[in-house]
């Protein structure tokens, strides 16, 4: 029997892509946080499927979208009866628009919870950190909606694009913060932040810790992240919430003083992680050590509470690269003005 082929499309991998996009309800959800309008032929979930094909084809400007899709043959695919021109950058910037508005980190958290459920992905540890995102042009200063003289905002503020520490050794240029939470198991977004240029790690750090409880994980045991997540208030939340926190402790500290003094008196320690150097010259990089446990007693207003303070330096411990090494969480030694009192007093 002859088969006649009228056309052949170059759809390369972006069939695959969708197949994973449509498992996990992508947009399903959005449409149901961002309600479509009859006036519309493309809805704003059926306009991100499109972003993330873009995106993943290696095609970022909004003008080209409905162009390179179309030459893919995969309009089809993603909606029946619709044409590039649907897909043009007007619409798909209003898209932009109402993502925003909605709240990015609340659509974000709907399709991270989303995924953990399809690919059935626990979540015992939490790893969170902040970056910085360079931005090239004139971004000229704005005051911040709600500072004196302004009216508050009444929806969503966006970033300012603002000087700061610049984790890309671009200090001449102006950034915006970015935070995110990831599983331990896979690296999985979680949770997702963009903050104003100038914002300090330690104010980002507790309101990334009090986004990911947010989010009602099942089983969470603790959240790793950098020596930002030392402080009275991220320390504080994890023992409310009676969850555990590895973090690097500052030198200054005299328990991680004590313990490096300790280690070093101490004979040949277990092996627990080689590295290369960082160059061809440098010699290998070695940890050394064991892991510690110690019982805290800490006092409130209804008696004494037993807290369990470890320190994971081995590989049964977790996976953390660094941290292992690092004493945390001795409550009574760290921070003396917090917990050598009362919790709760009247």
């Amino acid at each position: 029997m002859a088969t006649t082929v009228h056309q052949i499309r170059p759809v390369a991998h972006l069939p695959l892509i969708l197949g994973v996009v449509r498992k996990l309800d992508i947009a399903t959800i959005i449409d149901g946080l961002i309600p479509p309008n009859p006036a519309n032929v493309l809805s704003c979930g059926r306009g991100v499927e499109a972003l993330i094909l873009a995106v993943l084809d290696g095609h970022h400007a909004l003008y080209k979208v409905g162009t390179r899709l179309d030459e893919r043959g995969i309009l089809p695919l993603l909606q029946d009866g619709i044409g590039k021109a649907a897909l043009n950058d007007y619409r798909l910037g209003q898209i932009l628009e109402a993502l925003f508005a909605a709240n990015v980190n609340r659509v974000f958290g709907a399709l991270a919870l989303k995924a953990l459920e399809v690919y059935a992905i626990p979540t015992p540890w939490l790893h969170q950190d902040t970056t910085t995102i360079t931005l090239y042009g004139a971004y000229e200063e704005e005051t911040h909606p709600g500072a004196q003289g302004t009216p508050e905002a009444t929806g969503p503020v966006p970033p300012r694009p603002a000087y700061g520490y610049n984790k890309d050794g671009h200090p001449d240029l102006k950034q915006v913060l970015l935070s995110l939470g990831v599983s331990n198991d896979g690296g999985i977004p979680l949770r997702v932040g963009i903050r104003d240029g100038n914002t300090n790690d330690s104010t980002e750090t507790p309101v990334a810790f009090e986004e990911c409880l947010a989010l009602g994980l099942d089983g969470v045991l603790g959240i790793v992240a950098d020596s930002k997540a030392y402080s009275q208030r991220t320390l504080g939340l994890c023992l409310e919430k009676h969850i555990g926190l590895v973090t690097l402790v500052p030198r200054t500290c005299a328990v991680r003083q004590e313990l490096e003094a300790w280690g070093q008196q101490q004979g040949a320690l277990p092996l627990l992680l080689e590295k290369p150097g960082r160059t061809r010259q440098e010699p290998p990089r070695r940890w050394h050590g064991q892991s510690v446990m110690r019982h805290v007693e800490v006092e409130d207003s209804a008696g004494q509470v037993a807290v369990e303070a470890i320190v994971p330096l081995n590989s049964e411990a977790g996976r953390g690269i660094g941290v292992r090494t690092q004493p945390l969480l001795f409550l009574d030694d760290l921070m003396p003005s917090l917990f050598g009192r009362p919790l709760l007093s009247c």
